[in-house]
């Protein structure tokens, strides 16, 4: 409807720019927008304020003109000036019932539009390490992006989903040596374990895996370092013990065991958590290709590398960062921000258009290097996106419980799906922008009651599915080709604001998608569950009147179809009996 108004309004410039011999140059600038007061009528629009000194005349002058030389239209029942020259539309009875014709016919496809048709966007998210389960932590960053990605699908750009598998640096060693450590007690050696090595249950798991595997060819004699004061210098000090009492190749055969049964944990839990990923990028790859040796040549002959104290510095203030960031150690080994930059260009070696990280929040200072090394590289910063997803905190009652990897003491995504629901798990996730903090009640999602929203709107999808098996229980039968040509029927306050709700749907997509703030959606369907709710309390629907039953129950129809079709978007289902 927006798209028909704001044709109508470009035909009206056209026409006025001819009259009064001027070029207007700001018409890309025409916004309308739904009003908040019906006496407003249904949309109001600003042009004339934006293009009045252009044309050198006042806003409501000007206003008047577009009036007078806009194109008759059947979804226009009048048009109207405001206040400093606004002008608002009321639409047709007529073009405000054609949306319910428009959902039963468009179905599934309601909603969705070609807007991103011919674009590609690379969607990176979740790659937590593979070093333990994920946790509530993850979930909301697996949520966020999962939803994000299907927005934008529904909006017409073609979407990859990339999961960066952090399988080389320190905490994989730490992963390998922890595994180790276990696995030699299972052996029956006296171990001090290290308190910050990886604690949990999982690591018993795969080190009893590793003893069926390996039995104890790997627990000869070991005479282990003297511990050192300080945790982290020493577990770096097992690190490299183990690699020489173990030898490269047993070393090697513990890390990829670790990797492997944890990756695959990490998979499964994204898949029965819904969300499936196009591609699974090792960073092990980028040395292995020799991308990162490739990419650190390219930066140092940009100009933007020098040499400090044994190590290669990248210019990275040169682009706005607050320092200059170490790309290789004195031990000559790249760091962590080499392989991030190879990992980048990596990226839009693919071809894509816009590539989108989805981050942490204590990411926030990765965001200016990162981008800078793609402007020393010639390659666009403007085409990488970076979304920070604040921490989420699951409480039950007043407690709340730990996320510690290290430690061992979390809650599991797992374990937090089996307990609440996939449904109920993926819509809290969303329920907050991404970069506010969010605070999980585990004791409201897991309630029936109208205040968890994901249940109320559930419940209206349900309750409708019901009036439809009511239907065929009484012996009426709902025929939707004559019911949408008497629509004229509806003429309840409750159905005129049920029909105005589900208008807004596609705006509410395009927007969700466009801004990044899948929210949006899960408000709109709350806001949407609240009119059926209430127009299921104050009216009959299944009535003796053929006409009226018909035209109400496509309305109601219309409904179920627009809950579905923002629900799967959210990833939850819409059960048809609660």
């Amino acid at each position: 409807m927006k798209q028909e108004l704001q044709q109508l309004l470009v035909e009206a410039i056209a026409i006025v720019q001819e009259k009064m011999d001027v070029t207007f140059s700001a018409i890309d600038d025409i916004k309308i927008e739904r009003t908040r007061d019906q006496s407003h009528g249904d949309y109001a629009c600003n042009i004339a304020m934006v293009l009045a000194k252009q044309a050198g005349t006042n806003p409501r002058d000007l206003a008047t003109a577009l009036l007078e030389n806009l194109p008759e239209s059947e979804i226009l029942e009048r048009v109207e000036i405001a206040g400093p020259g606004f002008i608002n539309f009321f639409l047709s009875k007529q073009s405000r019932l054609s949306v319910i014709t428009n959902i039963l016919q468009a179905g599934e496809a309601y909603g969705r539009s070609e807007f991103g048709a011919g674009k590609s966007i690379l969607v990176e998210f979740v790659s937590a390490n593979p070093t333990g389960p994920l946790h509530v932590g993850h979930g909301r960053g697996a949520a966020y992006g999962a939803t994000v990605s299907d927005l934008l699908e529904a909006i017409g750009y073609k979407v990859d989903r990339e999961y960066y598998v952090n399988d080389a640096g320190r905490q994989m060693d730490i992963l390998t040596v922890s595994i180790w450590l276990r696995y030699l007690q299972q052996c029956g050696k006296e171990i001090d374990f290290p308190e910050n090595a990886y604690q949990g249950d999982y690591i018993r798991d795969i080190a009893d895996k590793l003893l069926s595997e390996k039995q104890q060819s790997l627990s000869s004699d070991i005479d282990f370092p003297e511990v050192m004061d300080d945790p982290e210098t020493h577990i770096d000090q097992l690190i490299a013990f183990a690699k020489t009492t173990l030898g490269i190749e047993n070393y090697q055969s513990i890390l990829d065991l670790g990797l492997i049964e944890i990756l695959g944990e990490i998979q499964g839990d994204l898949a029965d958590f819904g969300v499936i990923f196009d591609h699974w990028f090792s960073e092990r790859s980028l040395s292995t290709d020799n991308q990162i040796q490739k990419c650190m040549a390219r930066l140092k002959d940009s100009g933007f590398v020098y040499e400090e104290q044994g190590a290669l510095w990248f210019r990275s203030t040169e682009f706005g960062d607050e320092k200059d960031r170490v790309i290789v150690r004195e031990n000559g080994q790249t760091t962590y921000f080499a392989s991030d930059i190879a990992y980048h260009v990596e990226k839009f070696s693919r071809g894509y258009d816009t590539a989108i990280n989805i981050w942490g929040a204590d990411h926030h200072g990765y965001i200016a290097r990162v981008k800078a090394a793609l402007s020393a590289l010639d390659e666009n910063p403007d085409a990488l996106e970076i979304l920070l997803v604040q921490f989420a905190a699951l409480y039950r009652g007043t407690e709340k419980l730990p996320m510690s990897t290290r430690s061992g003491q979390f809650v599991t995504l797992r374990e937090l799906r089996d307990e609440v629901g996939k449904d109920a798990t993926r819509f809290f996730y969303i329920m907050r922008k991404c970069e506010q903090h969010l605070d999980f009640d585990l004791e409201l999602a897991k309630s029936k009651s109208n205040e968890n929203p994901v249940y109320y709107i559930q419940y209206a999808h349900a309750r409708i599915c019901s009036v439809l098996k009511q239907l065929e229980e009484k012996g009426y039968t709902y025929n939707a080709e004559i019911g949408s040509n008497n629509l004229h029927n509806l003429t309840e306050p409750s159905e005129e604001k049920l029909i105005t709700a589900l208008s807004r749907y596609p705006e509410i997509v395009h927007s969700a998608a466009t801004e990044y703030e899948p929210h949006q959606i899960a408000y709109y369907l709350r806001d949407l569950a609240n009119e059926f709710h209430s127009y299921y309390n104050s009216c009959q629907f299944i009535v003796d009147s053929e006409d009226l039953r018909n035209a109400r129950l496509n309305l109601i129809s219309a409904s179920k179809q627009v809950i579905c079709n923002g629900l799967g978007i959210l990833g939850v289902s819409a059960p048809e009996q609660m």
